[in-house]
């Protein structure tokens, strides 16, 4: 195959991932783009996209990013260099500073609260009004919030607001969405969805994968604590996941249960997926929609956890959201976080 034939084929793969066409010229690459959150996801979202404008877009200027714990903004820097990072002293200055706004924060008081900032911010600079922005909130949070905070940017002349919290699941202004979409992919995501101009669209999807996901942990733990009683053992069954289920997020949860792996801070945290849950309880509720009671297991997890905290006695000072499965144990009889004192295991015959 030939160098341009190799080169439309990339070409024909990325528009089939990508359902807006390219930004006009100059196009994408020469926004400033602020980040404001580091946590677990919004940490490794902001350094996958620094590194390929960095790659891809030499010249481009550094990513600025805030972080309530200034560590975190520190430890982005000191990994990726000041070439590709800088860090801003608040949310004000990523607002009046940048193009492109990213916000990945921990739940709807925080990111209702910045949006405030980023308001406040613009209407008492002279300057704001005379620069094109958008700002991009990538958080989980309640649909009828993503209304509120396009209250406030809406009424910022030439401020949008496009809601992708499923990268990358994309809704609100059209040109603003495909401006979004070059710079997410192939950086950060592999392909766009477009929900449309409803902003609450894309919030309501990001709650249903969600479910899919909670649902996915509360089934392992549940077959996983199972055959622990049954005298099997939880690790014959994560093996039939891997050959008949093999999907990344059944793979990896059972793999933390397994190994009790339940460290918050390398993954997602427990209280986290709480959050989640009660939103994805509020929204069937609202719409008539019945679902399983998704976070029961979590309560129990998150309880026991709290009593060995008090005690001293905890492993993790932050919990996964795979520890649901202590909930599942305990309710069975078994220890809930230390899968050692379990006594489950074939006895094969000779």
């Amino acid at each position: 195959m030939s160098t341009h034939s190799v080169h439309l084929l990339h070409v024909q793969q990325a528009d089939s991932n990508n359902p807006f066409s390219r930004p006009a010229t100059p196009g994408y690459h020469a926004l400033q783009i602020g980040w404001c959150g580091l946590g677990a996801m919004g940490y490794l979202m902001a350094r996958n996209l620094a590194k390929y404008r960095g790659t891809h877009s030499p010249g481009s200027p550094p990513l600025l990013v805030w972080n309530r714990t200034a560590s975190k903004s520190e430890q982005l820097q000191k990994e990726l260099g000041e070439d590709k990072i800088k860090i801003a002293q608040s949310p004000k200055d990523i607002a009046l500073e940048c193009d492109v706004v990213f916000t990945n924060l921990a739940n709807d008081t925080v990111v209702k609260d910045i949006y405030e900032q980023f308001a406040n911010a613009l209407k008492v600079s002279p300057d704001s009004i005379n620069k094109n922005r958008i700002f991009v909130e990538t958080s989980t949070v309640y649909p009828s919030l993503a209304g509120e905070l396009d209250t406030l940017i809406s009424n910022i002349p030439h401020a949008t607001l496009v809601t992708c919290p499923l990268i990358c699941v994309m809704a609100g202004d059209y040109r603003s969405k495909k401006e979004i979409a070059y710079l997410l992919v192939p950086a950060v995501g592999r392909k766009v969805m477009d929900l449309g101009g409803n902003l609450e669209k894309a919030p309501t999807f990001k709650l249903i994968g969600n479910s899919l996901i909670l649902g996915s942990i509360e089934l392992l733990a549940e077959s996983f604590t199972l055959a622990e009683k049954a005298g099997i053992g939880a690790p014959l069954v994560q093996n039939f996941v891997k050959d008949m289920m093999p999907a990344p997020s059944m793979v990896n949860y059972g793999e933390k249960m397994l190994h009790d792996s339940f460290d918050g801070t390398k993954g997602f945290a427990l209280d986290g997926g709480l959050k989640d849950s009660t939103h994805i309880r509020r929204l069937a509720t609202e719409l008539d929609s019945p679902m399983p009671a998704l976070h029961i297991h979590m309560l129990t997890a998150r309880a026991i956890h709290s009593a060995q905290m008090r005690r001293g006695e905890h492993g993790f000072d932050v919990l996964d959201w795979s520890s649901l499965v202590a909930g599942a144990r305990v309710a069975a009889g078994l220890d809930g976080f230390d899968s050692s004192k379990h006594d489950a295991k074939v006895v094969l015959e000779d």
